[in-house]
């Protein structure tokens, strides 16, 4: 469908509707930021990964493959 008649078809069911819920709805969807998930992240799941990117940068980690042989 065309995006343009998409939008059009909304703002016309947006211009019928009177329940405030569904426009306050509408009103915070458009206006809401994006939250980047780094931020919904607990501060134990933000260290972990922390560690995680220092064991790489210190040469701390196998590749898969090396992994996989020597735990099979």
């Amino acid at each position: 469908m065309d995006i343009q008649l998409e939008k059009r078809e909304a703002i016309n069911m947006l211009q019928e509707t009177n329940d405030p819920s569904i426009i306050k709805a509408v009103i915070e969807l458009l206006t809401k930021k994006k939250k980047d998930w780094w931020d919904d992240l607990t501060d134990a799941q933000k260290a972990a990964i922390k560690l995680g990117e220092e064991q790489i940068q210190n040469g701390e980690f196998s590749d898969f493959e090396t992994m996989i042989k020597k735990h099979i």
